[in-house]
């Protein structure tokens, strides 16, 4: 399975509901990335705040950062290769890079959109 690097702005955290100004595409991201490593996908974040040190050592992502800068970011590598840059990822990218199935978003298993019909 192939590897997938996420490589966050400055945050205060990664999910997005911090402060009073809630970013919901972010809000919308983290709910994919749950499902994500629920399916077994190796994925792994790196905030600029909190882990600057993992941008300053990846070549590409310090090369990215020089070119582009850090409004630039979020930056994917998948195999430490670039693979998207300026917005978060679908769900439907994340399965296709990691060759899964994607489900959904907001349709879970045995939940109440299970069975060919909807609440």
């Amino acid at each position: 399975m192939k590897s997938i690097q996420i490589f966050d702005p400055a945050l205060c955290c990664s999910t997005g509901v911090c402060g009073v100004d809630v970013d919901q595409q972010l809000v919308s991201f983290a709910a994919d990335v749950e499902w994500a490593k629920q399916q077994g996908i190796a994925l792994e974040r790196f905030n600029l705040a909190q882990q600057p040190l993992a941008f300053a050592q990846n070549a590409v992502v310090k090369g990215f950062l020089e070119r582009s800068g850090a409004e630039s970011l979020p930056l994917i590598l998948i195999d430490g290769e670039f693979a998207l840059a300026g917005r978060y990822p679908t769900r439907d990218e994340l399965a296709r890079w990691a060759g899964v199935q994607a489900e959904p978003a907001g349709k879970a298993a045995g939940g109440c959109c299970s069975g060919g019909r909807c609440c």
